[in-house]
């Protein structure tokens, strides 16, 4: 299944119906989803609001409470899995949003983080209406395989993400916050970074590859890895 058209339209929903849905295709994708780090267990269940603290002033119908062992990029890992997820449930007419606002009734330690979702009015949007940094931005060039990346959602549309041209790719980075930024933001940027290397997969499944390397950060960022596309 082809999903990279929804990453153009899709927006992060925040009005749903109360309309019931099939759970069993939620389960069959992730039978097969493509994790960023297969050393990294995961896990995820689904629940109804009354499950969780949730501080946003809206409610969807269910959740994904997201589950891992917190190894080394393991919000990396999680938000390259369940963006994958995500742009599925957009194929679908079942729209989402990351919930960082958002915390379970009955404390686990491997909670990472909560996404909401239900059938919704309000899936799309034009591309036009996504309001993002410049490639330029983004990135030390302005190579249009890196639109997806810059298309992804992120905290507080914070974007925290870099791109730096390598010989075999682009090496990836995440912004060094000060001190109040990285208290408000800093849990949630590696998810982040996550979910916008799932787009660059979700373009390029076949040539997609990510690796950590020994490499330096640079000023104002820390590196995450690298990746061919």
């Amino acid at each position: 299944m082809d999903l990279s058209e929804q990453i153009y339209v899709r927006k992060s929903c925040r009005k749903y119906l109360d309309d019931e849905i099939d759970m069993s295709a939620i389960k069959e994708f992730m039978d097969n989803v493509k994790p960023l780090t297969r050393e990294i267990n995961y896990s995820y269940e689904i629940l109804t609001k009354d499950k969780l603290n949730i501080r946003t002033r809206w409610k969807a119908p269910y959740y994904l409470a997201l589950y891992s062992d917190k190894k080394d990029n393991y919000g990396v890992n999680i938000g390259f899995i369940f963006q994958q997820l995500s742009l599925f449930l957009q194929s679908l007419d079942i729209g989402s949003c990351w919930v960082g606002m958002a915390s379970l009734k009955e404390n686990n330690p491997k909670f990472v983080i909560a996404i909401s979702f239900g059938k919704s009015n309000d899936l799309t949007r034009e591309i036009s209406q996504f309001k993002r940094k410049s490639l330029s931005e983004i990135a030390d060039t302005e190579d249009e395989r890196l639109i997806p990346a810059q298309l992804a959602p992120s905290a507080v549309n914070s974007q925290p993400w870099y791109f730096k041209q390598s010989n075999e790719g682009f090496d990836v980075y995440k912004v060094k916050h000060n001190i109040v930024k990285r208290k408000i933001l800093g849990k949630w940027n590696d998810v982040d970074i996550g979910i916008a290397l799932a787009h660059l997969y979700i373009s390029n499944p076949e040539t997609f590859e990510f690796e950590v390397k020994d490499k330096q950060d640079i000023k104002g960022y820390t590196y995450v890895g690298s990746v061919k596309i």
